[in-house]
């Protein structure tokens, strides 16, 4: 009782931090119980923390105990798979060196335990509560959807994809891609038909990491069993899709990207598509066909992906604008109740 009445006496502050290419943005929200009584957000250039991020953040927190920092899952050797049994996910990651989540008794999430280790140690300086992965964040922004029908739901970052296909709730297929580990003659390669294999090779910066085992002491991803505890969200309608079908209103919220030789567009296109070739010929994923594409668009893409979906795969795309930063603290608060 004393905790609650202690608790009343403070603000909460969610601080919410998304990693991009180059820079770093993070956002802030000041809560009352269940009012949002002021946010802020700043956007510093580096991938890590520096002084000028610990300053703005250590600005917020200082003034309350009650504070919740979360982070979008970075690690490129993470991913998803459509079963919670344990003898079955053996044949899709490695269980010994990877953190895993079965969600919703459904299906399971996992991450690198060593990327895991080194993402909270370069936040050591202000602590780490949550690291989310994206798969949960794309399931949670398209769930009326996942519930309906078969379709491909890819959520798109500045050097990043997240890709899942979901059959009436059930997950069939799930694959993070990263754009930075291939060349454009790579790229190009695959559209010849070569098939697309991730290189997931760790990079050699555990020096100052005494012990992967602290990992297990990290309140985020390993105390998130699954997301029961998240509220249903508002369901989109079927207009506000078509609205939001890249269509003139969706150019003002984002500048169209303009790139001067190889489009970036066409490397996500060409990403996607050997996905979505391996889940059709891999026999281990159940099989089902794919008519319809959801992108979750963090970036502002241009109207060449939407062209590429649908002329070169025939896939009826919609494309919606995610603020990663909002969408983040919305499970942040959902997941502490």
């Amino acid at each position: 009782m004393l905790g609650g009445f202690f608790e009343n006496l403070y603000l909460k502050v969610f601080v919410n931090i998304i990693v991009g290419n180059s820079k770093s943005t993070v956002y802030i929200e000041l809560c009352k119980e269940e009012r949002v009584l002021n946010s802020d957000q700043e956007v510093f250039a580096t991938t890590t923390i520096n002084a000028e991020m610990q300053e703005f953040i250590y600005s917020y927190i200082n003034e309350t105990p009650y504070y919740y920092i979360s982070v979008l899952d970075t690690s490129e050797t993470q991913g998803a798979v459509s079963s919670c049994e344990k003898s079955q996910l053996a044949s899709f990651f490695e269980v010994a060196s990877s953190k895993y989540i079965c969600n919703d008794k459904k299906w399971t999430y996992y991450t690198s335990k060593t990327e895991l280790a080194l993402l909270k140690n370069s936040y050591a300086k202000v602590g780490v509560d949550f690291i989310f992965s994206p798969f949960i964040l794309l399931s949670d922004f398209f769930k009326d959807k996942i519930a309906m029908h078969a379709a491909m739901f890819v959520l798109i970052q500045e050097d990043s994809l997240s890709l899942c296909v979901f059959d009436n709730s059930e997950l069939l297929f799930a694959k993070h891609l990263s754009m930075e580990n291939y060349s454009e003659g790579d790229i190009l390669s695959m559209d010849e038909g070569d098939d697309i294999e991730l290189d997931l090779t760790q990079d050699e910066e555990l020096a100052e990491i005494e012990d992967l085992d602290e990992i297990e002491s990290l309140d985020d991803f390993g105390d998130i069993e699954d997301l029961d505890s998240i509220d249903e969200i508002d369901e989109f309608s079927e207009s506000k899709d078509l609205e939001e079908e890249l269509s003139e209103n969706s150019e003002e919220s984002f500048p169209q990207q303009e790139s001067e030789g190889f489009n970036e567009d066409y490397q996500r296109f060409l990403l996607i598509h050997g996905a979505i070739s391996g889940f059709y010929k891999d026999k281990r994923y159940k099989s089902a066909f794919i008519e319809t594409a959801y992108i979750a668009d963090s970036v502002g893409v241009s109207g060449d992906l939407k062209r590429y979906l649908e002329e070169e795969m025939f896939l009826s795309t919609y494309i919606r604008h995610v603020d990663l930063t909002t969408e983040l603290c919305e499970i942040a608060k959902r997941e502490i109740g």
